[in-house]
């Protein structure tokens, strides 16, 4: 590793501090509006969550931050006929926004939401994942963020033990979502050595994450052998190496708990060669600035002494 192939760190959605929020909004209120309302609102929220991606990108600019995972909740109900119709009214402005974070160097990423199963025995829930998928591609395509897997929409593979079904339907996914489709393990469904395999068979990345790993084979450290192997595997399914995203986050009451603790105090070792880490701990940019001072800048500064040498 050296200086220029430092692991990126990468903020996700939100920062501990109000510098980075998002407007919300539920399905129960706005259908207490008629449609014109409706519309109205949608307006108003989409406007102001866009102005508010505008500043995180400030926020990631201002701290070297060159990795952010969009928020799902960017548009709320753009999958909705109204929501679609208000978000062109954006495309201009969205155009913008994205093109500045292209400026920025900042690579964004989003992680659609757990109502995505691609492998669902149920004909509705897949049509209905694929909706969801749409979106977030249009989203993406609004944004003027490429068709590759540099901006990927990161899933995990859903209902566990259809990893045929899994690969056949991203398969015959449009090409806007299956350019951009990334997937990772979990600790319940897909195993890090199943997912892999889905990935090779599907020709899609592989997002590793190593917490998810050691929760689901129970092992006692990050620095166990597979570790390494899985980083390394899920590298090799990228179709650009220096793309691979990867994930970490430590347990919040002991090493496997699956629930995230505030910061992140134990890192693989082999994560120095992971080039985008998504950094998974409750406090965010907080958690980020420790990892900096506290593991990427040592890590930096060893490899430097050791070239000298």
């Amino acid at each position: 590793m050296s200086d220029s192939f430092a692991p990126q760190l990468g903020l996700v959605c939100i920062t501990t501090s109000d510098a980075v929020r998002y407007r919300a909004l539920t399905r129960k209120r706005l259908l207490q509006f008629d449609a014109p309302e409706q519309k109205r609102m949608l307006r108003e929220l989409y406007a102001d969550n866009l102005a508010r991606l505008g500043r995180a990108l400030d926020f990631c600019g201002e701290r070297g931050l060159k990795l952010y995972r969009l928020t799902s909740g960017l548009f709320p109900f753009a999958d909705d006929e109204a929501g679609a119709d208000v978000l062109e009214e954006f495309r201009e402005a969205a155009r913008l926004v994205g093109e500045r974070a292209t400026a920025l160097g900042i690579r964004l990423v989003i992680h659609p939401d757990q109502f995505v199963v691609l492998s669902s025995d149920s004909e509705g829930v897949v049509a209905n994942s694929i909706k969801i998928l749409r979106t977030h591609a249009r989203v993406l395509d609004l944004l003027a963020q490429p068709r590759t897997s540099w901006a990927a929409m990161e899933i995990h593979g859903g209902k566990g033990d259809r990893a045929a079904r899994l690969v056949e339907v991203i398969r015959a996914l449009p090409e806007e979502i299956r350019a951009r489709l990334a997937l990772e393990n979990d600790e319940y469904a897909y195993s890090a050595a199943q997912i892999l395999e889905v990935c090779r068979e599907a020709g899609v990345p592989m997002v590793f994450d190593a917490h998810h790993h050691v929760c689901r084979e129970r092992l006692e450290s990050y620095e166990d052998e597979s570790v390494a192997h899985y980083l390394a595997a899920a590298r090799a399914t990228w179709p650009v190496p220096e793309w691979q995203l990867v994930h970490i986050s430590n347990g919040r009451t002991a090493f496997n708990d699956r629930h995230h603790s505030d910061f992140i105090t134990d890192m693989p070792s082999s994560y120095r060669r992971a080039p985008w880490i998504e950094v998974e701990a409750k406090q965010k940019e907080l958690a980020i600035e420790r990892l900096r001072a506290e593991w990427l800048t040592p890590g930096i500064n060893e490899l430097r002494r050791a070239a000298e040498r």
